[in-house]
């Protein structure tokens, strides 16, 4: 029977040193050493959960599931969240300027080949214009929505044209939706009709 070994410290790390140096540890790379790693980490989860008692492996299932659900709630809510950042606002900002000056500005733009700008200008000109004809209560930090409800209650008439211009404001505005000249011109149109100039 031989003694059992106890090399002392230098002897050992010898050893090691001549065990270490043998071509077999050097023939494959680190990447290839990662990715069988990896396939032994996989081969032995599926072992194990193949293993594993029935009721073990529903109660992963319901885990997964949940943290699944958890995930689809938590982008649902931020998007939710990005929507309500980009709710509409006050369609009038700056309450001192009046309605001439909003419809020369959107006519300016039509005429520059803006059509967005003037979209926006020529219905901020016909809300400021309603409220100063009193056909509408002057609605400070009124929105696109409540601007129409409240002309088209003034005019029935024009119900319907006046929340889709509204709405139309909103795209251009908050939507960033490009607008033609002819949606601009319809716009400008409507703000005549409503104070009876055709």
């Amino acid at each position: 029977m031989t003694p059992p070994l106890d090399p002392s410290p230098d002897e050992a790390h010898a050893l090691l040193r001549g065990e270490l140096a043998h071509p077999e540890y050097h023939q494959r790379d680190v990447l290839q050493q990662l990715y069988d790693a990896l396939v032994r980490l996989v081969n032995g989860a599926i072992h194990g959960a193949s293993q594993s008692p029935p009721v073990s492996a529903f109660a992963a299932m319901v885990a997964f599931l949940a943290l699944g659900l958890a995930l689809a709630w938590l982008l649902g809510r931020a998007r939710r969240t990005a929507r309500a950042a980009g709710r509409p606002g006050a369609v009038v900002e700056d309450r001192t300027v009046g309605a001439e000056e909003l419809r020369r500005r959107a006519e300016r733009a039509l005429a520059e080949g803006r059509a967005g700008d003037a979209v926006v200008d020529g219905f901020r000109a016909l809300a400021v214009r309603q409220a100063e004809q009193g056909y509408v209560d002057d609605l400070p930090g009124a929105t696109a929505h409540e601007v129409a409800v409240a002309v088209g209650a003034a005019h029935p008439e024009a119900r319907g044209r006046v929340a889709g211009t509204a709405a139309l404001f909103d795209q251009v505005l908050y939507g960033d939706r490009p607008a033609t000249p002819a949606q601009a011109s319809d716009v400008l149109e409507l703000d005549d009709v409503l104070r009876g100039w055709s």
